[in-house]
């Protein structure tokens, strides 16, 4: 990432290069340990050709200085792979989640598909109520296959490792504030090599773009 970003900045450099003063300051940031699935249960994704079509919903977890817990909803766009929204609170039931979904909605629009895990928030009877009203579709991986909701985990792997467990949030209203210089930081400025080199702002006005040349009856 640093050398797609040097390149973008103009600096002619070659990636090995940045390899070998990356390891001599110790800039590596601690992975944590991820559960290794068998070959044989994972199952391939498709990823969406617009935005909107499916997103990608899971929770963070952490906690504040004086012990609450802090819990993050993020959202990621299959296609663009932006992150949507991720929005800390101290607790988020059923009926706080649609209403937060709502205001994430008002600002970027409905999708068709959102996927999640079985958890009580996304499976009750708020959810369901409001899906049916606004005509999305939820999609529930099976008990126990992250791999089936595996663009959300690549995302909240990334997010825990370099946000909540690089930062000691002092209150709620501090988490808010380092996770929306993140998320822009992550949406607008970081390259991705999935992408071929292109921010996930840029690579979704790409998608944008060929959707608005499209001619179906070509």
């Amino acid at each position: 990432m640093i050398y797609l970003k040097l390149r973008q900045a103009g600096h002619r450099v070659n990636h090995k290069r940045v390899e070998r003063l990356y390891a001599q300051e110790k800039l590596q940031v601690r992975r944590r340990r991820r559960k290794k699935i068998p070959v044989g249960d994972r199952q391939p994704l498709i990823r969406p050709g617009a935005a909107n079509e499916v997103r990608s919903m899971h929770f963070v977890f952490d906690r504040i200085a004086s012990g609450r817990a802090l819990k993050c909803l993020a959202i990621v766009d299959d296609a663009t792979h932006e992150a949507v929204a991720v929005i800390p609170e101290h607790a988020i039931g059923s009926d706080h989640l649609v209403r937060l979904l709502d205001e994430v909605c008002a600002l970027r629009g409905r999708p068709s598909i959102i996927r999640t895990d079985n958890g009580k928030e996304f499976t009750g009877w708020a959810m369901l109520t409001w899906a049916h009203r606004h005509g999305i579709a939820l999609r529930l991986i099976e008990p126990g296959k992250p791999n089936q909701n595996a663009y959300i985990e690549s995302f909240n792997g990334r997010l825990r490792d370099e946000c909540p467990n690089e930062h000691w949030f002092v209150s709620l209203n501090h988490a808010r504030a380092v996770l929306r210089a993140w998320v822009r930081e992550y949406n607008e400025e970081r390259p991705k090599k999935t992408l071929g080199g292109l921010t996930p702002v840029q690579h979704a006005k790409q998608l944008a773009a060929k959707a608005a040349t499209f001619d179906p009856g070509l």
